[in-house]
């Protein structure tokens, strides 16, 4: 198959670009598309020869579900058989936005698009290029991240075309994607409420809105999964990452220092991801490894737009070890943790975790 990259202003989406990628997906075509968090590989959800299209492209398990996109909220009827209350107050305040909500599936939506589960994840995003999409196909789209399954999310045109270019009908490129983390999957059928996948809106927000609000954290079995983005290996560059939590930033910073120059001594090709501040500190102590900063420690949004990005970036170096710390839960971080807890090969604790 061959792969059309249409490029699209971000803001200002072409009319001509988005009628053609929109006349793909009715046609049960898969094009990838960004979204405010990652680019996403979507196609009719409500056709579902074209939704195993994906699982083919992506070589995603049938027990992943998906996530519906929406225009906006008045779509929900297409794809949702009753609405809680919540959902009212919810739509008003975070969509356009990255929260996902697990909802009680109609019967227009395939067992393919719900891992078999009796529940449909939906989101209205909000880049304009997807929601132009979204309305001049006037479909619900089902997408995923546009990556080969497993693998790190892509946050740009070119690392959708590394992974998929061959295997998918068009891609949009419209640039970088201005999250650069997945959406929150949150659980409204609990109380109180769970986040089944941290991401984009955080848990404070969340919470400023509903009271409190749950974190799952049981263990994925071998059937359907709640939502997407739970099985334990996930997210995860080609080299082996090791993950450094529960202290202090300081204290995660030394010992990350110390694991990248032990690895560098056996003779790995070693890759070490911190913050600005912390990059400059302890650059000198690094000689031979490759040190990527990921933005300032006192801003989340930075960092968490970077994370993909940089993870690819230092397996396309032919990096073998990436060492990295955790940089807490408080807003983005609990996502940016999750991620990385996800693609960590191995995880070293200095003590109880925060």
């Amino acid at each position: 198959m061959k792969t059309r990259l249409i490029r699209v202003d971000p803001l200002h989406p072409e009319a001509g670009a988005i009628a053609e990628a929109a006349a793909l997906v009715r046609q049960g075509q898969l094009v990838a598309f960004p979204t405010e968090t990652v680019y996403g590989l979507g196609t009719n959800a409500l056709d579902a020869a074209a939704v195993r299209r994906i699982f083919e492209a992506k070589g995603r398990p049938a027990n992943d579900p998906l996530i519906v996109h929406l225009a906006g909220a008045e779509w929900l009827s297409r794809v949702v058989a009753s609405v809680p209350p919540e959902v009212g107050i919810l739509a008003t305040r975070f969509w356009p936005g990255p929260l996902t909500l697990i909802l009680p599936r109609n019967a227009a939506v395939p067992s393919e698009v719900t891992a078999g589960l009796p529940t449909v994840a939906v989101r209205v995003p909000a880049h304009p290029v997807a929601l132009a999409l979204l309305r001049a196909s006037d479909l619900p789209i089902a997408a995923p991240s546009a990556n080969r399954f497993g693998g790190v999310s892509p946050t740009t045109a070119e690392h959708v075309w590394q992974d998929l270019a061959g295997r998918i009908a068009c891609i949009l490129d419209a640039g970088p994607t201005p999250i650069g983390v997945e959406s929150t999957v949150l659980d409204l059928s609990t109380r109180p409420p769970r986040i089944l996948r941290p991401g984009g809106t955080p848990r404070e927000a969340l919470e400023a809105v509903l009271g409190p609000v749950a974190v799952w954290e049981g263990a994925s079995g071998g059937g359907a999964q709640p939502s997407p983005g739970l099985l334990a290996k996930h997210y995860a560059p080609r080299a082996r990452l090791i993950l450094v939590l529960g202290g202090e930033a300081e204290a995660l910073t030394a010992r990350v220092v110390d694991i990248a120059r032990t690895l560098s001594a056996q003779g790995e090709r070693v890759g070490v991801l911190l913050t600005d501040e912390d990059a400059r500190r302890v650059e000198a102590q690094l000689p031979g490894v490759s040190l990527l900063a990921l933005g300032s420690q006192t801003d989340l949004t930075e960092i968490a737009r970077n994370l993909y990005a940089a993870l690819r970036q230092l397996d396309a170096q032919g990096i073998t070890a990436i060492v990295t710390r955790d940089f807490g839960s408080h807003g983005l971080g609990l996502a940016i943790r999750d991620r990385l807890r996800r693609a960590a090969s191995e995880v070293v604790t200095l003590s109880p975790e925060p």
